[in-house]
């Protein structure tokens, strides 16, 4: 089994910000979408070809960009949901049934 660690240039890899003209582009593409969907009723539909147009004028670059940025959560969101986290509790355990006595049985005479 081989015994890997991370080396400096992976670690760099982690911290290193996404190409700036996807960014821009993403970023253009998701707000010009809000706009359409906005102001144009048409857009707020669907096509027989294309699917529900929300989706992909402001869902899609939306998870993108998200995924462009490595699924990172905005730091207010953090604080948040680290605060809306329960702690972990227990499983739930079947209870076991008390085996109820046997009865001796009834002898004819």
């Amino acid at each position: 089994m081989p015994n890997w660690s991370p080396t400096p240039a992976v670690l760099a890899l982690a911290v290193a910000r996404p190409d700036p003209a996807l960014e821009a582009l993403l970023r253009r593409w998701l707000v010009l979408g809000l706009l359409a969907v906005a102001l144009v009723p048409a857009l707020r539909g669907s096509s027989a070809w294309l699917g529900w147009w929300p989706m992909w004028l402001v869902a899609m670059p939306a998870v993108a960009w998200w995924a462009l940025h490595r699924f990172r959560l905005p730091s207010g969101l953090r604080t948040t949901v680290a605060r809306i986290r329960r702690p972990r509790r227990d499983q739930a355990r079947r209870r076991t049934r008390p085996v109820p006595a046997r009865r001796p049985a009834a002898r004819a005479a």
